[in-house]
């Protein structure tokens, strides 16, 4: 396999890009970033230089990827969703040397138009509603939406609400997997 540009894009030179992904119109991959295999970035992308993308992740249209964000394996991001990467920015005042890490790890998913403000960590397989505002870490697992996001349930790895309490102990299976899914000590883990 090989990686597929579309001729409107840019990739920078020393940009490295992994097999079997797909860059389309009007991206624009800095020669810093760090790219897996099987990527999907949409049209007009950005990637800053100090960036990572793992494996099997699917960058939609008009997102902005910006240094010091990272993604784990098979994270989502939706239309026009937004990164940051300075807490407190002023065009009047240098602050690059403030960029705050930000980690989307493994199979999570940030809906349409979210914000993920930078210095958080969002969990795996968390999922982040279209429109949310997150500022605060998110547990593995957590539905989070509105502004700012707040947690009201929980989802399975397959994408779908899973019938547990936000708080609790609780236990429920996964009606398309049949994985099993265990509340304890507001955590939520697949057994």
């Amino acid at each position: 396999m090989k990686v597929s540009i579309h001729p409107s894009a840019i990739v920078d030179e020393g940009a490295q890009i992994g097999e079997g992904s797909r860059v389309w119109h009007f991206a624009h991959i800095c020669g810093g970033a760090r790219i897996g295999k099987n990527v999907s970035m949409g049209q007009n992308v950005f990637v800053g230089n100090r960036v990572t993308i793992g494996d099997n992740c699917k960058i939609q249209n008009n997102v902005s990827v910006y240094d010091n964000v990272h993604l784990e394996e098979g994270v989502f991001c939706g239309p026009s969703m937004v990164f940051t990467n300075v807490y407190n920015p002023r065009s009047l005042i240098e602050r690059k040397s403030e960029y705050r890490d930000t980690l989307v790890k493994k199979g999570a998913t940030l809906g349409a138009n979210c914000t993920i403000v930078c210095g958080v960590t969002v969990g795996e397989f968390s999922f982040v509603g279209a429109g949310a505002v997150v500022n605060k870490d998110v547990p593995a697992y957590a539905l989070m939406v509105g502004v700012p996001a707040k947690q009201i349930g929980w989802m399975s790895e397959f994408g779908e609400q899973l019938d547990l309490p936000v708080t609790g102990e609780a236990e429920t299976t996964c009606q398309h997997t049949g994985a099993i899914y265990k509340l304890k000590s507001n955590e939520v883990t697949k057994q």
